[in-house]
């Protein structure tokens, strides 16, 4: 299969599970109110979306050429030190109450996206 296919995949499998993320979230919410058993359907069901969507990413960067290989496998490595040790430390100040809020799991979300994008951005400066 050519890269592209395999980027095709990996946006489409992406893309379920963020759908299956919203319908799990806003589902009890907004759709069938305290039904535990659809709320566990739709959890589940990020779950094998979730498992799909990092198999296909596999696939995807099993696809790249060496040189875009390293570019994301230093990205990654970068990525998951800062957000290992940004989430302790957010979660640290929630817990000791030196934050006036609850630490949220979206927060360090976009951390680690923002973190991955800019890896991969200075990578590819340096590399290219």
């Amino acid at each position: 299969m050519k890269t592209t296919t395999r980027t095709a995949q990996l946006a489409i499998w992406t893309g379920l599970w963020v759908i299956s993320q919203a319908v799990a979230a806003f589902g009890p919410i907004f759709l069938w109110g305290e039904q535990a058993t659809l709320t566990l359907i739709a959890i589940i069901g990020t779950l094998v979306f979730g498992l799909g969507m990092i198999q296909a990413n596999i696939v995807h960067l099993r696809s790249l050429d060496e040189l875009q290989q390293k570019i994301h496998l230093e990205a990654m490595a970068l990525t998951l030190g800062l957000v290992l040790v940004f989430g302790l430390s957010y979660s640290l100040l929630d817990t000791t109450n030196l934050i006036p809020f609850d630490a949220e799991i979206s927060v360090v979300v976009i951390f680690m996206g923002l973190t991955y994008l800019a890896a991969v951005m200075i990578n590819n400066w340096r590399y290219l």
